[in-house]
C-alpha cells in the first residue's frame, strides 16, 4: 500500500536532509586533489563515495531500520521482499568522472523504491547549487540559491523542433546506437552530450525533449525516475516499456517519445547485456 501523503512528505524530507549531509562531503573532498581507483565495469570509485554511502546508510538504518539499502558502491544489504518491500536506492557520486577531473556536474542520487516502482527521488548537485527532488502524487521541484521551482516539461511535439541530449558515443557505439543517435542528431534542431543525471533533469525542466543514456544501473535511474515521471515526463526502455533499472534509457517530454523510439527501436530481438545490480522489467 503507497504511503499516506503527509508519509511521503516525511520521508521526502528524510531524503533532502540525507542530500544536505551528502552534500557536505563532496563538496570537502571537491576541494582538493581527488584519488580514484578503477572498478571491474571501468567506472571510477572515489573515498568520497564511500563516505557518503556509509553515511546515508547510517541514517537510513537509524530512522528507517525496516527499510533495504541497495547502493552503488557497497551492494544490497537485504532481498527487497524480506523488507515487505521497500528499498533505498543510492547512488552516492553520478558522474564520478567528472568529480575526479573538477568538472561540477555530479550529484547524490537518493531513491525510495516499492513494490511498483520509485516513490521518492532526490538530486542534489552541490557543486551546480541545485537540486531537483519529487514524491509521487506531488509534483516534481528544483531549487538554486533557496530559490524553489516547480519542474514541467517542455510542449515541443516535433523532433525538428527538438533538443535531443546523450550521454556517452563510445557507450552509445558499445550498445549498436551510434549510427541511430546520428540518425536523430540530425533532424532535431540541436543535439548536446550531457551525460549522468543532467540530461533527464534537464528534460524534466523543459530545456531539452529527450535524454538517452546507455549501460546505466538501476541506481542510476531509480531517482531520476520519479522525477521526470512527477514533471510529465516519460523514461522507458528502447521499446517504449517504461522503466527505471536499464541498462539503455529514453527520457523524454512524452510528446515525442514515439518519434524518437521509432528511430532507436532494436529491429531485432537479440537480447541485450544486463549489468550487475540492473533488473529486467
Amino acid at each position: 500500500m503507497e504511503p499516506a501523503p503527509e508519509a511521503l512528505d516525511e520521508l521526502l524530507r528524510f531524503a533532502l536532509a540525507c542530500a544536505h549531509e551528502a552534500d557536505a562531503i563532496a563538496l570537502s573532498y571537491f576541494a582538493g586533489p581527488i584519488a580514484a581507483r578503477r572498478k571491474g565495469d571501468r567506472t571510477l570509485v572515489t573515498d568520497a563515495d564511500v563516505a557518503i554511502e556509509e553515511l546515508l546508510r547510517r541514517r537510513i538504518s537509524d530512522t528507517h531500520p525496516g527499510d533495504s539499502v541497495l547502493g552503488e558502491e557497497l551492494g544490497d544489504d537485504l532481498r527487497q521482499e524480506e523488507a515487505g518491500g521497500r528499498q533505498w536506492i543510492l547512488d552516492p557520486i553520478d558522474g564520478t568522472h567528472n568529480f575526479v577531473r573538477g568538472i561540477p556536474v555530479f550529484a547524490t542520487l537518493i531513491a525510495l523504491v516499492e513494490s511498483d516502482g520509485p516513490i521518492v527521488g532526490v538530486v542534489s548537485a552541490p557543486a551546480l547549487r541545485q537540486r531537483w527532488y519529487a514524491a509521487r502524487g506531488a509534483g516534481a521541484y528544483t531549487e538554486t540559491g533557496g530559490e524553489r521551482r516547480r519542474l514541467g516539461v517542455s510542449a515541443i511535439a516535433r523532433l525538428e523542433e527538438a533538443q535531443i541530449c546523450y550521454s556517452s558515443l563510445r557507450g552509445l557505439d558499445e550498445a549498436g546506437l551510434a549510427e541511430q543517435v546520428q540518425r536523430l542528431a540530425s533532424t532535431a534542431w540541436r543535439d548536446r552530450g550531457f551525460g549522468d543525471f543532467w540530461g533527464h533533469m534537464l528534460v524534466a525542466a523543459g530545456s531539452a525533449e529527450a535524454m538517452i543514456e546507455t549501460g546505466v544501473a538501476v541506481w542510476d535511474m531509480a531517482a531520476l525516475a520519479v522525477i521526470v515521471r512527477e514533471a510529465g515526463g516519460e523514461m522507458t526502455d528502447l521499446t517504449g516499456k517504461p522503466t527505471y533499472t536499464g541498462p539503455d534509457v529514453v527520457t523524454s517530454n512524452g510528446r515525442i517519445a514515439e518519434q524518437v523510439l521509432e528511430v532507436l527501436r532494436p529491429r531485432d530481438s537479440r537480447p541485450r547485456r544486463w549489468l550487475p545490480g540492473t533488473m529486467p522489467t
